[in-house]
Formats: C-alpha cells, structure tokens, sequence
C-alpha cells in the first residue's frame, strides 16, 4: 500500500486558517492558483529581457532542477525552493507563509509515494500506479517550470521594496492562473484518484548498493574470455581460406544478436592483422547512419589526413586501387547501406580484405563468408563471470558450495551471452557475499536467455541492473538517450550536462559536483553499464561508449517516463505531447510533423546533433530552457544567436565547433549559466559582458580568443581553457590568482613570447590555486626559462602537469616530490639539468602512469649513465625521455607496468660511457611497444647498425613479442641545433591518430 498523503486534513486545516485570516488579500489562493495552472499547460507570460542586470537573483533559482530519480520528476527541487521562499523576502507575509507550507506538505506526501513506486520495476507496476506516478511527475515539472519563470520575472523587475512585492506577485499569479482558477485544484484531484484506485502488490526491495573501489580501467579493456579461438577461425578464413574450396574468403561477416561480442571479435582481429596492411581503418554503421560521414571517417583513418578535393567515394577508389587495405565496418543493419559502402572499396588490390558485423541474418548472406557468433562455452562463461565478480582474487578460498551453485545457475540463464554475463557479474559484485541477495539476483533473472535469444529477454536481464542502481544514478543513466547510437559521449561533456540538470548532488563542501560526476560515471562502468574509451594518450579515460542493447533499454524507460523525446524515427520517442527533453538526431526525420503535435514551451534541455540542425524550433519558444547543446552543428548560414540572452534559466550552452564568429553582448543575461563551450570557433574576442557570468563554473575557448578584463569575478569559475596569452596579458594573469576554484587551467601562447614578468605573475597566481588538479601551458613563440617555479607551494591535489613547447625548468623543484604530489599521474615537463637522485625521485611518485621527461644534456655538455633501478616508477605505463645526452638503463623490477617506451639512444656516447648497447630492455617486464631514435651525431654507419641491432635482439628475445620503431638521423632537423622532439609538441591537443603515426601503429 502506498503512503496516504492525509490531504483531506491539510485542505481542512487551510481553509481553517484562511477563515479566520484578517488579511484581505487571498495570496494563499493565488499560490495553490499557481499549482493549477501549471496543470493545465499554462505558459509564463512573456519575460522581459534586461540588457543587464546587477539585482541578485533569488536563492532558490541556483537549486538544480530534477535533482533526484526521473520518475521522482521535479519534486525533490520543488522542495528546497519553498524552503528558500520561506526563508527569503515573502516570509513577511503570512498568507503566503501559509500557502507555501500548504504546497510543501503536499508535495513532500506525493515525494514518497514516488520513491515507494520507483523502486519498482515498470513492468511490475499496476496500471494505475503507474498513471498516477505520471500525472504526478508531469504537475511537478509544471510547477516547477511555472514558479521559476515567475520568480525570473519579478527579479527582472527589480523590486528593491519590500511593500511593492505583494502587489507584483499578485499581478504575476494573476497572470498565471487565468482562466484556470475556475477549475478544481488539479492536486487534491490527482491525489484523490490515486486514493479511489489504489491496488495492493508487492515491491521488490532493492539491496543497498555498496559503493565500489576506484576502477582498474586498464583491466577492463582486457579481451573476453575464449575470444583467442573465435579470432583465429575468422583470420583462418580471410587469410587461409576454407579447406574444403582451397579458397580464400577477402570478405567475411560476423553475424549474431545484440550482445554476443561482435564488436570485440573484429576488433580482435582487426589488432592482429592491421599491421601486415598497407592502410586500416574501423568505422561503425548503426541504425541510422551518415554514409558520407561513415566514408569520410574512413577516408581520414586510410590515408590519416582529412582533406578531400572531390567525391569521397572516388578518392577512397582511387586511394586504395593500388592498396593493400583492411576495413571493418561495424553493424550493419540493411542491405543498402553496405552496398553503397561497398561501391568506395575497389577490388583492384589482390591483398585487400573487410570484415562487416551485423544482427541480421540477411543482410550477412548477401554481403557473403557469413561467421555465425557462438555464445560462449559454459566454462568460458564461468571463467568470465568469476573474473568479473572476484578480479585476481583466489575464487576457490571465496565461494562455499551454495554460491557457487547459485553462481552456476544465474551463468546458465544467461546462456553465453558475454553482455549478460558481465551485466550480471557486475550486479553481484555489489552484493559481497551475501547469499540471499545472490539467490534474489538468480530468481529474477527468470528464464533470462537460456530458452529464447531474443532481444526481449536481453533488455530484462540488463534491466536488473536498472533498477539495483540508486535514483540518483538512474537518472544520470537515463540522459544518455540524448546520445545517438554508437556515438562517442565525451565525459567533461557529460557530467557538465548532468550538473546543468541539477542530477548532481554534493555530499560535502569539500567534494565539488564535477567530482561526483565523476564517481557517478565510475560507478555506471563499474556495474558495466558503459564502456570506457581512454583518451589521446590511452591513460585516462576521456570518453564512453554505450552498447546498443544498453540503449535500446535507456530508450525504452526513458519514453515510458516522459523523460526524454528523441527526434528520429526508429521508435523510442515519448508519446506525451508535453516535451520536457528534446534531441535531435537523424535527418531523415519530419520534424515539422512532429513540431505539430509537441507542447515545447516546457522543454528545459535541447541537443541538437549534425544531421538535424535545420530542424531546430525557434529558441525563443523554449521559455524555462536549461541546457542547449549544438556541438558539431554548422550555425554560420543564418542562425541569428542574439536570441540567447532571452534564455534567462540557461545552465549549459554547447557552442563548440558550430563555425561561429563572436557572441552577443547579450550572453551577459544569463546569470544562472554554469558551462559556455564555444571552442572551435573563430571568436577572437569575447564580449565584455561575460564577465557578469557569476555563476559560471566551466569557460571553454580557443586561445586564440581574447577574454576581457575583469574575469576575476567569475569567482565561481572551476575550468578555464584555453586562456590565450598576448603581448598585453599581464593583468590577465593577475586576475587569475581572485580565481581560487580554479581546478582546471589550460594556458596558450601562440604569437606572444613568454617574458619574466608573466613567470612571476603565473607563480603568485598558483600560490593562491590551492584546489588546481591539472595545470596545463604550451608556448611556442621565443624560450622561457621557468627560474621562479622553486618557490611555489606545492599544489597538493595536483594530478595533471604538462608543460609543453619552449619552456624549461633550471632543475626539478623541490615540491615535485612523492610526500607533496600524491595524486600526480600525468606529467610532461623539460628540465634543463636532472641528476640521477632526481630520476630517482620521480620514480617514487605513487600515482604517475605518464611521463614524458626531456633534458637539455647536449646544450650542458652533460654525458653521463642514468639508471633506472628496481621499484621505480611502479605504476607507469607510458614513458618518453630524451636528450640525456648519454644511456638510460633498466635494471630488473624497474617500470614493471610500463606498456609504451619512446627513448632517443646518443649512439657515441652511449658506447663511450658503457662499452655497448646492452640497455636493460629485456627488464621491462609488461613492454609491449618502442620506439627508438637513433642520434648518430659522428657514430660510425657500422657503430650505427650495431646499436640497432642490439635493440632489435632485445625485443626479438623478450616474452612479450615487443614492436619494434626504428628511427635514426632523418628524423633530425639540424644536427647543430639539436632533434625535433620525439614527442607531440606541435599539437596542444593530438588526436588519437597523430599519437598512433607517431607511435608507428
């Protein structure tokens, strides 16, 4: 039985007190007025819109939005805005008091009753329940919306007396509740309604969710269990045909349903056998796709440039007539769409060989050498499940004679289906060892797979894991349905979204809300619900991936709560007419259909994707807008964006790549922005306005863009990329030492060089930074010596440091030490003068997983033997050093993760110093590639070869197969002005394929 609200008594005991009420004034009526015209599709009137405007907005604006479980809707941040209206400047007036307490009683009796509903499944709930949660959820966003335009309006009124608010909010509700307040008050009706139907069932009880230890991402990206086999039968087919034809298939298709690893076997392959090609490249197809933006991603993998003169489809034939290529083209849905793929990819090559994948059975047999995908054996699909529970852990010492037999079972159920079983896995994780929550998990798998490989039964195993999660995760959860399929989600991207959604609660002040957005998205992959994707230098992860089976579920729940309204075709699209989250994916769609039949004054969040850009509603129809996201979309043909400055709720504006040339001057309305994205652009000046942005938390620009004097007020600003740096900066960098939130600062001169006075300025700067966690400068123009950085408090939460370009510290400062940098993992630095104790020193920093250390040895006449010795350096996993001006050797134990090494070998000196070139390399226990430049520089051609030659041995004999880059003198530039750098400084930011070039893969 869901809770009773006793709304008969509070409506008693109301209008009680408004009998016996002296006041005149029927302020309580017009309140729960509000209420009832929010329920029946009331719009705000239309806002004036103030150039600017220094009038503090009201507290209870700043409180996010929907901050709890979608289907809890707006209450949870209804509730702390009548709290602040209490609190705030009508709590004077005591029919008001009395109103908003009236509100609150009865939206805090609807709140659990929701809570109580939401722990259920959707397709547990009666009917009624479930009509009756979305008539809740619907009046709450209506409130919601109602109450914060009308706040917006009085605010912008600038009522500065506190006699003069009683008559505006009457005229404001008045505004609101015509001709509505004739009708019943739609609260008590709902409520009623609830209370005359109400049915009794039984609710699944969810276990608590302990929370997870920090993912091993690393770890994660392993291969699934029992791949080896199924990838060596598909190479046996592309490349040594079948026994019984002694031919050989160029073509073979993976064919499966959703969730048997597809994907990971041709990626599988793809690794294997890409290097023995010419050109490569991995594209993905999906159910809607872009065939020219497919090509042209192909394109710009085969030949990795991205300039094309003509047709795409003639450039790639004429590209690869001659070619030895090898392609995958990942889930194909229709027969169509691979043949005009296929139309770019000539036969010309005797050598060239695809792998497609896709669902349909089809669809394989016509693209031919179809592959029909196992699901795994039951011991592979244990081995699996085991490794995702336990890890490394000793699972015989771990699971008594019960658990493993209900461990069976649920394996079972899940009938080889990787997707399930990690799912699962991942869910009983969380559970401990706790056999009752095991044996629940198993009941309700149900018949799971193991009777019908169906779709259906998927989408039920995975939603398990659903509704385990807490509310707050749920809804983060949800939102990615604003993300098309097999679309990269950046991760900043996302967890500013969330926070403009207000999904992100902080539990202390010491926890800012990107940082539990983080833990938020480490908790999704935790349980298996995204997969991660690391960054350019493979070491953090910088973006997600979801699986189409994992979308197809968000989608469903999403349109079955109204939460999101996808604008395509392909049938997850709510069927409310009231829109409260508008994205627009796919061309093709009839948008203007849909227009029709929308209600979309109540939408508060927008994102737009390339495709459907022209179908974008006119923004100043959206009246109570929170996010708008137009990444990518190409606004330089007639989009007119002064309208933005009327856009007055607006928390996140996602301007980036969008070929746009400035910002209105009316970007200064926005008080309540959070993020400004508008990197990519060619903006070279930003308007003087920005800097009334006082609630701005994330500012994203080129840094070629100027931003004005007087950012020192954005006080609240926690990112800030990438600040340019001009002749005429200085006060700039003085202002940003006010900014003391400041956890992300990325800093660029191109045209100006880097003088003394900026090095002093950036020192008092980071002294006051004490909650900076990545600290990013490149310079380009003229050499900086960074003689000021001994002096800087070490900046403890520090985890990124790059300094890239000319910059050179004299020595390492003392304060880059283990005790001081605890949390530092990335780090890119040059250092005029290192000695072995400073080596030694920063291989006792705890956390470094990346390291790129150049040395100015040759300039200093310095030539000497550098050791790397046992236990440095524990968790590296990528390394690049350079300009020793003599060897570095590896002793046993030393890097023992160490994956990549790019290390320049002074071919004489090395000889001189240690009589060869036997370096250690065989220590490296976990090495998988180098890359090694040879600097000759007066080393005889004979000297020369015996030193590749000792390197080579050392990775034919080490265990792990090591790939091997060779370089020598043709790298070098001038041989009296020294080498290029080995690594990627001509980019601030390298693409994964300029990283992949330079690594030789």
């Amino acid at each position: 039985m869901l809770p009773q609200s006793g709304i008969q008594t509070s409506a008693k005991q109301y209008h009680q007190r408004k009998s016996t009420s002296h006041h005149s004034s029927p302020l309580q009526h017009r309140l729960l007025a509000l209420a009832v015209a929010a329920a029946e599709h009331s719009t705000p009137s239309t806002i004036a819109c103030p150039v600017r405007t220094n009038t503090p907005l009201h507290p209870f604006l700043l409180v996010p939005r929907g901050s709890m479980a979608v289907v809890l809707g707006a209450l949870p941040s209804l509730l702390p805005k009548l709290d602040e209206l209490l609190k705030g400047e009508y709590s004077q007036q005591k029919e008001m008091k009395a109103g908003i307490r009236f509100i609150q009683a009865e939206l805090e009796s609807m709140t659990a009753a929701l809570e109580h509903i939401s722990k259920t499944p959707v397709y547990q709930l009666p009917s009624q329940d479930k009509i009756w949660a979305k008539n809740v959820r619907e009046l709450s966003y209506d409130i919601e919306d109602n109450i914060d335009a009308f706040m917006v309006q009085a605010k912008g009124n600038e009522l500065d007396k506190k006699h003069a608010s009683k008559k505006f909010i009457d005229t404001t509700l008045n505004s609101l509740m015509q001709p509505k307040i004739r009708r019943k008050n739609h609260i008590i009706e709902v409520h009623k309604r609830r209370c005359r139907y109400v049915v009794n069932h039984s609710v699944y009880e969810p276990v608590k969710v302990y929370p997870h230890a920090l993912v091993r991402y690393e770890d994660m990206m392993t291969e699934l269990v029992g791949i080896d086999e199924a990838r060596d039968e598909v190479i046996k087919l592309l490349m040594k045909g079948n026994e019984m034809s002694k031919q050989h298939d160029k073509i073979v298709s993976i064919v499966g349903f959703g969730g048997l690893g597809k994907t990971t076997l041709a990626n599988a392959v793809y690794e294997n056998l890409r290097t023995q090609f010419d050109c490569s490249a991995f594209v993905s197809v999906s159910q809607t796709p872009d065939i020219d933006k497919i090509l042209k991603g192909m394109f710009y993998q085969l030949v990795k440039y991205s300039t094309l003169s003509t047709n795409v489809i003639d450039e790639l034939r004429e590209l690869l007539q001659e070619k030895r290529y090898f392609i995958i083209i990942d889930d194909i849905w229709e027969i169509s769409c691979w043949d005009m793929i296929r139309c770019a990819l000539p036969e010309g090559s005797a050598e060239y060989r695809i792998i497609t994948t896709t669902r349909i059975f089809t669809v394989a047999e016509h693209i031919g050498g179809s592959y029909k995908m196992k699901p795994l054996s039951p011991e592979n699909s244990r081995i699996l499940m085991y490794g995702r529970i336990f890890g490394k852990e000793d699972k015989d010492k771990l699971l008594d004679e019960q658990l493993a037999e209900l461990s069976g079972r649920i394996s079972k159920k899940c009938a080889g289906v990787p997707l399930a079983i990690i799912t699962i896995a991942s869910l009983l994780a969380s559970k401990g060892r706790n056999k009752l929550e095991w044996s629940d998990v198993c009941n309700s798998v149900g018949a799971g797979l193991e009777d019908s490989n169906t779709s259906e039964n998927m989408i039920r195993v995975l939603s398990l894991s659903y509704y385990d999660m807490p509310s707050h995760l749920r809804t983060c959860f949800l939102y990615l349905s604003m993300f098309p399929e097999d679309y990269e989600i950046d991760k900043d991207r996302l967890i500013w979204l969330w926070i403009a959604e207000g999904f992100i609660k902080s539990r202390d002040q010491e926890e800012s809300l990107f940082e539990m957005g983080e833990s938020y998205l480490n908790d999704l992959v935790n349980r298996s619900m995204i997969q991660p994707i690391y960054d350019t230098y493979r070491i953090m992860v910088g973006s997600f991936h979801v699986h189409d089976m994992v979308l197809d579920l968000i989608r469903s729940l999403s349109c079955e709560e109204n939460f999101v309204t996808i604008g395509n075709n392909i049938g997850h699209s709510s069927a409310s007419e009231k829109v409260r989250r508008l994205s627009l994916q796919n061309a093709k769609t009839n948008h203007d259909t849909n227009k029709d039949t929308m209600i979309i004054e109540h939408v508060r969040s927008v994102v737009v994707f390339p495709p459907a850009i022209d179908h974008v509603p006119a923004l100043q129809d959206f009246h109570v807008l929170l996010v708008l996201g137009l990444e990518d979309c190409d606004l330089s043909q007639g989009y007119n964006l002064e309208c933005l400055g009327k856009l007055l709720h607006l928390r996140y504006l996602g301007l980036r790549d969008t070929c746009i040339d400035q910002l209105p001057e009316e970007i200064g309305n926005l008080q309540l922005l959070q993020t400004l994205d508008v990197s990519g652009n060619e903006i070279y000046s930003l308007p003087s306005t920005i800097v009334l942005l006082m609630h701005l938390m994330c500012l994203h620009v080129d840094y070629e863009t100027r931003v004005p004097k007087g950012i020192q007020s954005l006080t609240t600003l926690e990112e800030l990329s990438w600040l340019g740096i001009y002749d005429d900066s200085a006060n700039i960098m003085e202002e940003l030492g006010h900014l003391t939130e400041l956890k992300v600062l990325e800093i660029g001169s191109l045209l100006a060089e880097w003088n003394s006075d900026w090095d002093k300025s950036l020192v008092e700067c980071l002294n006051k930074l004490h909650k900076i966690q990545r600290l990013e400068i490149n310079a380009y123009s003229g050499e900086c010596n960074l003689d000021g950085w001994g002096v800087i408090v070490a900046p403890r939460h520090l985890h990124t440091l790059i300094l890239r370009g000319n910059f050179w510290l004299s020595t390492l400062p003392a304060w880059v030490n283990p005790s001081l940098l605890p949390h530092l993992s990335f780090l890119i630095i040059g250092v005029r003068g290192l000695q072995q104790e400073d080596l030694e020193i920063l291989g006792r920093l705890p956390a470094l997983r990346y390291l790129e250390l150049t040395v100015d040895h040759e300039d200093l006449g310095i030539h000497g033997r550098f050791t790397i010795g046992a236990c440095l350096f524990p968790c590296l996993l990528r390394c690049g050093l350079e300009g020793f001006g003599g060897p570095v050797v590896f002793q046993q134990g030393a890097m023992p993760r160490l994956a990549e090494l790019w290390l320049v070998i002074p071919v004489q000196e090395t000889k001189e110093i240690i009589g060869g070139f036997e370096l250690g390399l065989g220590n490296l226990s976990s090495l998988r590639l180098i890359k090694v430049w040879f600097q000759s520089r007066g080393a005889s051609k004979e000297r020369l070869e015996e030193a590749k030659d000792a390197v080579k041995h050392a990775t034919l004999v080490h265990p792990n197969h090591i790939t091997l880059d060779i370089k020598d003198d043709e790298l070098w530039t001038n041989e009296d002005e020294g080498c290029e750098s080995v690594f990627p400084k001509d980019n601030p930011i390298p693409n994964v394929l300029e990283i992949l070039i330079l690594l030789g893969m």
